[in-house]
């Protein structure tokens, strides 16, 4: 096994105990849900890319009772269409402060800080380390988060990081065999 292979699973296992007491899932979009590139079309409108690998992983959390929600200060169309499709029903999106709407969000849940983990890729996202339980990076986060996450996972943003970090989760509750041994039968995502 190569070393980052290692330490993440080593990092996992020291973060068991914090993994158990999540019940929201905070995921910023871009870098983290897509591969943080802006496509645009000929009208201008920008067109994202998501990895239906992570929508299947997050329909497979809601189904576990974690609740999921999109924290962005980026804007677009495709960002509310994906939560839709996703049944995500908390997408907040255009955010400038995102410690404040993270909050906001956590008291509207009744949540606390332990109960919340956080993934996002970039320097902006370092501001909701008070609110956090976890804060989680993809590999290719930029490298001031990545030094401040609890951890950094093997797979890059658009690239299968929420499917990685909703595997830990549901491994830590039990659920991922079951899943890996009968499927899932609720249709694509």
């Amino acid at each position: 096994m190569s070393r980052p292979g290692l330490r993440s699973r080593l990092k996992r296992r020291l973060l068991s105990p914090r993994l158990g007491q999540i019940q929201l899932l905070v995921c910023d979009v871009d870098g983290v849900l897509t591969d943080g590139g802006l496509h645009y079309d000929e009208q201008g409108r920008v067109v994202k890319r998501f990895d239906v690998r992570d929508g299947l992983a997050i329909r497979m959390l809601q189904r576990a009772g974690i609740e999921v929600a999109f924290l962005s200060g980026g804007r677009s169309g495709a960002i509310e269409q994906r939560a839709r499709h996703l049944q995500v029903s908390h997408c907040l999106v255009g955010v400038g402060d995102k410690l404040s709407a993270l909050r906001q969000l956590q008291a509207t849940l009744e949540l606390e800080r332990e109960h919340t983990a956080f993934i996002g890729d970039d320097l902006n996202d370092l501001t909701v380390r008070p609110a956090a339980g976890l804060l989680i990076s993809p590999a290719d986060g930029a490298a001031g988060l990545r030094r401040q996450a609890d951890w950094v996972l093997l797979r890059r943003g658009g690239d299968g990081a929420v499917r990685e970090l909703a595997e830990a989760l549901l491994q830590h509750r039990g659920l991922w065999q079951a899943l890996n041994r009968d499927g899932w039968r609720e249709g694509n995502a």
